[in-house]
């Protein structure tokens, strides 16, 4: 499993000449990452002294942060996976009219699931964005850079993850499918870009920069 590799160790995979891991997978390293930085700014407020306020609201932010940090590596993993059920499929026989409507019909489920998931990383990266911008109000002001980063790291991976949703979603033959997916994707990023620029306008003002 790659998430039991180390940085090092992964970030060579992900340099290697090998399908996966890929963006999806980078994407979702990424998230977890940034689900980190908010829970580290709301571990650097509960319990502080000054924030007696706050802590409950802080610790229901983290509550959040943390279940997504749990489970973009497992979106990772599962990233991998279905691109390998891509490549499964494409690789099957076509000689005849049956192995052909046995190759399609596979391809195309295993092209839906192959845009599933970065969808769902995408989405939990958006999360965050969310999650960020409450962080960056309300936790410890020496830790408001890491709300700012968390943000902005956050956002960038939920774009990136829709890269890996664009690319599936361009061989999917299924129209009403990909509709839908669009209207997913609209109802994901909606909002995030200001959201991201709410949080960085804090952490400016904060930090006067």
């Amino acid at each position: 499993m790659f998430i039991e590799k180390s940085v090092t160790e992964f970030l060579d995979a992900l340099a290697s000449k090998e399908s996966v891991p890929g963006g999806g997978s980078g994407a979702a390293l990424g998230g977890a990452s940034a689900a980190a930085l908010v829970s580290m700014v709301c571990n650097l407020t509960i319990g502080k002294k000054g924030y007696e306020d706050v802590e409950q609201a802080m610790t229901d932010i983290l509550q959040k942060s943390e279940a997504i940090r749990l489970e973009l590596p497992q979106l990772l993993e599962a990233d991998t996976r279905v691109y390998g059920k891509v490549m499964e499929a494409y690789r099957l026989p076509r000689k005849t009219p049956e192995d052909k409507a046995a190759r399609e019909a596979a391809m195309q489920a295993a092209l839906r699931d192959a845009a599933e998931v970065p969808l769902t990383i995408a989405e939990r990266c958006a999360q965050i964005v969310d999650l960020a911008l409450p962080a960056a109000q309300m936790g410890n002001q020496w830790a408001v850079s890491d709300a700012g980063v968390g943000a902005l790291l956050a956002e960038a991976c939920m774009h990136a993850a829709l890269l890996n949703v664009y690319i599936n979603l361009s061989s999917i033959k299924d129209e009403q499918y990909a509709a839908d997916v669009c209207a997913r994707i609209q109802a994901i990023t909606e909002g995030k870009g200001d959201t991201k620029e709410q949080v960085m306008a804090i952490v400016r003002e904060k930090i006067g920069a």
